[in-house]
């Protein structure tokens, strides 16, 4: 009997700081077509906290990507993965990966994971972002919104697109989760 009740309250609760394995229908476990070909798996990292952001390569906020980048150098080597987004559904995105990785490439060096452009709005949006949009509301009203995916693969943050990668208070949450 203690054992069904533990194991209850553990599925109720589940202890901070343990990986949870995603369940199925999620989001989570929905790949991302990569820009390098292949798919990334959100689902891949857990146990690390994961920064999923919609990005554009002619949008104003565009120079985030310096801060992506420098968030994910910064807080890498403690677990942190920063995935970029390309989308078009805003209609300032290039019309190739080729394109808009050549572009981040040549003008932000980026090496974090990237994804192929994707939709994250509406019927076609990528299923993570609908996943997120049941769980917490929050649906991308431009580029470079940003959702935190704690280690146990909860919704742990959003940001709108004005908030700089590196403002305190995206540091300050997503090393509540680091190693």
């Amino acid at each position: 009997m203690r054992a069904l009740v533990t194991a209850v309250f553990l599925a109720i609760f589940p202890v901070s700081g343990m990986a949870a394995a995603p369940q199925p229908g999620n989001g989570l476990d929905a790949p991302f077509q990569s820009i390098d070909g292949g798919t990334l798996d959100v689902a891949q990292w857990a146990g690390h906290p994961v920064l999923v952001v919609n990005t554009a390569s002619m949008c104003g906020y565009t120079p985030q990507y310096k801060g992506l980048q420098a968030l994910y150098d910064t807080y890498r080597a403690r677990g942190l993965v920063v995935l970029a987004v390309p989308s078009d559904d805003f209609n300032q995105e290039y019309a190739t990966a080729s394109q808009v990785k050549t572009f981040c490439h040549v003008n932000y060096d980026l090496t974090l994971p990237m994804t192929d452009i994707t939709h994250v709005l509406g019927q076609d949006a990528h299923p993570f972002y609908k996943w997120v949009r049941a769980q917490t509301g929050f649906v991308p009203r431009w580029n470079f919104n940003k959702v935190l995916i704690s280690p146990d693969g909860r919704v742990a943050a959003t940001w709108r697109e004005g908030t700089d990668p590196m403002a305190q208070d995206v540091r300050k949450t997503v090393e509540k989760y680091l190693r």
